[in-house]
């Protein structure tokens, strides 16, 4: 399959019309749409590891959820950070595509995946806004047996607000979620899992009766990776493919 064949398989999984107006994703990087594409690397973000483990390891494609250019770049010089990438890929003859709010709102994407891995039940869109996702857990729980079930299954570390309720009926979105918390009570959530929510959203939200569950940008969006993989390899069954662990942000 070509290059320019494969991205447009994808977007119909994952509609360009659920991209947010403010985002910029989609064919980041190429020299050729019509190469046939043989290994892809998924990886939620685009670093220069990510980059150089592309080209060491001869990928041809790279399949991202961040967008590897977000700004309009004036210029391409290797001094800037963002440009040095394109630079390193165009002269290897890597591709990027990228995926990003269209991938948090589309069934199967990033909150779909994340409400799969929690074993959500009855998970619905968030009417108000399509990228974010409501459902309800198999019991209620303490919220602190919540967090450590988060925290087991993402294999990741939690920060815990409590509004002092019950864990049952979950607002699940991934990333960056801290704007959609009045979603989250709107619809009756007790408790709003995302991956970062600002300190002051956190302290509201004890008072406005709602827990809040932050276990990691990178950890609550990372699994699409695996989800992406197996899409592709649908389409591709032959193809290699590989999942990128991009994450920079450690906790001790």
């Amino acid at each position: 399959m070509k290059f320019i064949e494969l991205y447009n398989c994808l977007c119909t999984l994952y509609p360009e019309s659920l991209r947010c107006e403010w985002d910029n994703d989609g064919i980041m990087c190429a020299d050729d749409l019509d190469t046939e594409v043989k290994r892809v690397l998924i990886s939620l973000d685009v670093t220069s590891d990510t980059v150089n483990y592309a080209v060491e390891n001869g990928f041809d494609t790279i399949i991202s959820h961040h967008p590897l250019v977000f700004h309009s770049q004036k210029s391409i010089n290797p001094t800037n950070y963002t440009q040095d990438k394109l630079i390193k890929l165009i002269k290897s003859g890597v591709k990027v595509m990228s995926f990003h709010t269209r991938l948090d709102a589309s069934n199967g994407g990033v909150n779909d995946t994340l409400c799969r891995l929690l074993k959500l039940n009855d998970v619905e869109h968030d009417p108000l806004d399509p990228i974010g996702r409501i459902g309800y857990l198999g019991q209620a729980l303490t919220l602190s047996d919540f967090a450590l079930y988060v925290k087991q299954t993402l294999n990741s570390s939690v920060i815990l607000a409590s509004g002092n309720r019950t864990v049952n009926k979950v607002y699940v979105v991934g990333g960056d979620g801290k704007d959609l918390i009045n979603n989250a009570i709107s619809l009756g959530a007790d408790t709003l899992l995302t991956g970062r929510a600002s300190y002051n959203t956190s302290i509201d939200a004890c008072d406005l009766g709602i827990n809040i569950v932050e276990a990691g940008h990178f950890y609550t969006e990372h699994p699409v990776c695996y989800t992406l993989e197996k899409e592709i390899k649908k389409l591709m069954p032959c193809v290699h493919t590989e999942v990128y662990n991009s994450n920079k942000i450690k906790f001790f």
